[in-house]
């Protein structure tokens, strides 16, 4: 079982989110704690919104304040809804927030059906719930949760970190060459990438690019590769590297190879699902590149946008590093295709979003009678190691060098003399 843990500060967004899935019947309200039950069993996002407001209210300095949470048990897993609320109590209590409200929503939109939840990491007396390494503990509640319902182990290579560590390359470290070195030899080993285009995006995050070389030999076309440092801004700054010099697996060869390896392992991935949906969630509840780039940053995933010299959006990829897996937007659904983007962040225009974060209609609201909500708001609340999931991105990873740099690199044909 595969979790995703996002914290962001639009609860509105958050729950129209999966409220919308409901509507359209590809959704469920499995679970709800410490929120009232409605008369007639009916909801919506301004009622659901209404329940989090004391607690958003009394928030004293915590900036995100809501967690939405995602459950993905492997597709082959049949999990009943009662298992499914079940699981959800269990996860929430040790993750502390049992006394928190939080309700858990079913989806049924893709071949794997897993749960989401929303909820606020604020306290009822204003006071933050304390979140400290909750990737890893959310980690081993999933192995544990996996073992009690019987449910399909997540892959050695979601559950398991690596303890390599790739570092940035530093053109004004020296030594260029054991830097780009220590990298390219190893990021095919860890790493699936099916396109050269999206090669090149992962290794933008370690300040290096690659370019294809082609040339005859013996009356044959033969294609090379170099690699080339770049500085902070994305322009090179080093002679180029010939691949051969760090090994096959840096090589057009190999590289070729594992294109092919990870396409076929990219078909059947559960993770695509997973990323997906993390992805569109973040749409829906950020306003900004900025926004949406920082939120997926935080549950491990890069992202890198193609831009040409006019500024418009051609290419996305997103870069999960918890399943080490490169993805093209438009590969994981049409939504999420650059044209999606450049609509939104260059001509304002978001899609399917007409509602914004503060609802301007709440008759919804008076028309649902309620329990007294404050029956059952509690002021009662209830250590492990890190796993080092994030050793792996780069030091700068709000840097993300865009399609027009690539562009730039192409282009130039004069590289700076190299200091000895």
């Amino acid at each position: 079982m595969i979790a995703k843990i996002g914290k962001g500060s639009n609860m509105y967004g958050a729950i129209l989110y999966n409220q919308q899935k409901v509507e359209k019947e590809n959704g469920a309200v499995l679970l709800l704690n410490k929120i009232p039950d409605t008369i007639d069993g009916r909801y919506s996002t301004q009622y659901f919104n209404k329940c989090f407001e004391p607690y958003l209210s009394a928030n004293i300095k915590t900036e995100k304040t809501v967690r939405h949470i995602s459950l993905n048990p492997d597709p082959a897993d049949k999990v009943s809804d009662e298992q499914f609320a079940d699981m959800a109590q269990k996860y929430m209590e040790r993750m502390g927030y049992g006394n928190q409200p939080y309700i858990v929503f079913k989806h049924t939109d893709i071949d794997r059906t897993h749960i989401h939840i929303v909820s606020t990491c604020v306290g009822i007396d204003g006071k933050k719930i304390p979140d400290d390494y909750d990737h890893p503990r959310s980690m081993a509640i999933c192995r544990d949760l996996e073992t009690k319902y019987n449910l399909n182990k997540a892959t050695e290579q979601e559950q398991k970190q690596t303890n390599k560590v790739f570092k940035p390359v530093s053109h004004k470290n020296g030594d260029i060459k054991s830097q780009i070195a220590s990298v390219v030899r190893h990021l095919p080993k860890y790493y699936n990438f099916s396109t050269m285009g999206s090669y090149n995006a992962l290794l933008s995050l370690f300040n290096i690019t690659a370019e294809e070389v082609k040339g005859e030999r013996n009356g044959q076309t033969v294609n090379g590769l170099v690699y080339v440092a770049l500085d902070e801004n994305g322009n090179k700054a080093s002679n180029p590297f010939k691949a051969s010099i760090f090994g096959k697996d840096a090589g057009m060869a190999h590289l070729q190879k594992h294109f092919e390896q990870s396409k076929e392992k990219m078909k059947t991935t559960p993770v695509r699902s997973v990323l997906k949906n993390t992805i569109e969630l973040a749409i829906h509840t950020t306003n900004s590149e900025t926004e949406f780039k920082k939120q997926l940053t935080e549950q491990g995933i890069n992202t890198v946008v193609r831009r040409n010299n006019e500024g418009r959006i051609y290419g996305m990829t997103f870069i999960d590093h918890e399943s080490r897996s490169v993805w093209n937007g438009s590969a994981l659904d049409r939504n999420l295709s650059a044209n999606v983007f450049n609509e939104w962040w260059n001509n304002g225009n978001k899609r399917e979003l007409k509602m914004q974060n503060s609802p301007s209609n709440t008759n919804t609201i008076d028309n649902l009678p309620t329990k007294d909500l404050f029956e059952i708001i509690s002021n009662e609340h209830s250590d492990s190691s890190d796993l080092g999931l994030f050793s792996l991105l780069p030091d700068a990873q709000g840097e993300d060098y865009e399609e027009d740099q690539f562009a730039k690199q192409i282009k130039k044909k004069k590289y700076p003399r190299q200091r000895r």
